[in-house]
């Protein structure tokens, strides 16, 4: 039976874990690239609900836990520093996770691990994006920045929310698919070496003005920094067009006597190297593909932090794309009855998980827009905290997090179960 010949734009998480599941196919799959090598860089991400499920499909749980964060827990402090509320992680292996998953891990690790699983299998090129491409009537022709065309059965765009390949496929005219919520996240990571009894935990700071200050270890000499806030939003997203200096600039202003450790925190973001800003925002359209070019992950249906689940919709999406694939054109045998139907049921099947996961993510309507802004209300919120967490209700994860996905049920697909 002749191969699909695939290429898939962007080598981060849903990328590879696609060309993982169509190379185990025997499928002809080239992934490219944009940065000039694999990116493996980016702060602590999880796996979660029906993602975990995939995860042991791919036969690479004992893989992934030999790498993840051993995170324990996420506590809860005061402006003085005073622990106010622990949840525990969930490692039951039953129930919803917590905010703490069982499945931690960096996202650069994940992505060395999708990658060492796949690249002897897989043609990569770094340093190249799609520069255009045409929908001819069996395949689609594309054109890479490095001059090299070549015709296709089916092309991917699974560069992220920012994604090209998005735009290239709408068109010029199209409503802009990204909707962003006015919340705004500072990420970077800052040398701080273990102490005698310390764990592996995060730590949340709730300060006046909607405002979180948050940690995480996730090395015994390094710790992550999230600063994530709604106050003056559109100044920080004007300020992306001065670049990293004007961003960590403003957040430094914003964040600069918050209490607990904002002064120490805000020093170490100036001197950051690893600083970046992110601007919230979910990607929301009516089709993920287009004739042979189709979305997968950030790029055609982000959910953005605020839910807990991109990493695991762009795991589950590309398990749920392969199976669709491998399911028509096994039945058909050729791209040109096979690739129309597999795209059709991919999105059939999987838009009711990623509608769950949406729902209610809208601008002013998130819970990051429901943080009490002042002290009173905060000294509240705290004290609701300290009292779900003595009677261990995990308000966390049934009330924030978007693991949930109701009815929907993971498909099986024969010999997508590499465990057996």
């Amino acid at each position: 039976m002749a191969q699909l010949k695939v290429l898939i734009s962007g080598a981060g998480i849903a990328g590879n874990a696609l060309a993982f599941w169509l190379s185990h196919q025997q499928h002809d799959v080239t992934v490219i690239e944009r940065y000039p090598d694999l990116r493996s860089t980016g702060l602590q991400i999880d796996i979660r609900g029906h993602g975990i499920e995939v995860l042991k499909r791919m036969g690479l749980e004992k893989a992934f836990r030999t790498v993840s964060v051993k995170e324990q827990g996420l506590e809860f402090v005061n402006s003085t520093g005073k622990v106010v509320a622990y949840f525990p992680a969930n490692r039951t292996g039953e129930g919803l996770q917590s905010f703490t998953t069982d499945f931690e891990i960096m996202r650069g690790d994940l992505i060395r691990l999708l990658y060492d699983n796949v690249k002897d299998r897989v043609r990569y090129v770094f340093g190249t994006t799609v520069q255009s491409f045409e929908q001819l009537d069996d395949s689609v022709e594309v054109r890479l920045s490095n001059g090299h065309k070549d015709r296709y059965d089916l092309l991917i765009g699974a560069d992220g929310q920012w994604s090209h390949t998005r735009k290239q496929m709408l068109g010029p005219r199209a409503e802009d698919a990204m909707h962003f919520l006015g919340v705004y996240a500072g990420y970077f990571t800052i040398p701080r070496q273990i102490e005698n009894g310390e764990t592996y935990h995060g730590t949340a700071y709730i300060a006046p003005g909607q405002r979180l200050l948050f940690s995480r270890r996730h090395k015994p000499d390094r710790v992550q920094v999230y600063l994530v806030g709604l106050t003056d939003s559109e100044r920080v997203k004007a300020a992306r067009q001065g670049g990293v200096e004007d961003e960590k600039a403003i957040l430094s202003d914003l964040f600069r006597s918050a209490g607990w450790l904002s002064e120490e925190l805000v020093k170490e973001l100036q001197e950051s190297d690893d600083f970046y800003c992110e601007h919230m925002a979910v990607v929301r359209q009516d089709s993920w593909s287009d004739g042979r070019v189709a979305l997968l992950g950030d790029a055609a249906y982000c959910p953005t932090a605020t839910t807990g689940m991109g990493t695991t919709s762009s795991v589950v999406g590309a398990y749920v794309l392969a199976g669709e694939i491998q399911n028509h054109f096994s039945r058909f045998g050729t791209s040109k009855e096979a690739v129309p139907g597999a795209l059709h049921t991919y999105e059939q099947r999987f838009r009711p998980f990623m509608n769950t996961v949406q729902h209610g993510i809208e601008k002013d309507k998130t819970y990051w827009h429901k943080m009490p802004s002042g002290s009173f209300t905060l000294a509240c919120l705290n004290l609701f905290l300290s009292f779900a967490s003595f009677f261990r209700m995990d308000v966390l994860a049934k009330y924030i997090m978007r693991e949930d996905t109701g009815s929907w049920k993971l498909p099986d697909y024969e010999g997508m179960d590499l465990r057996l």
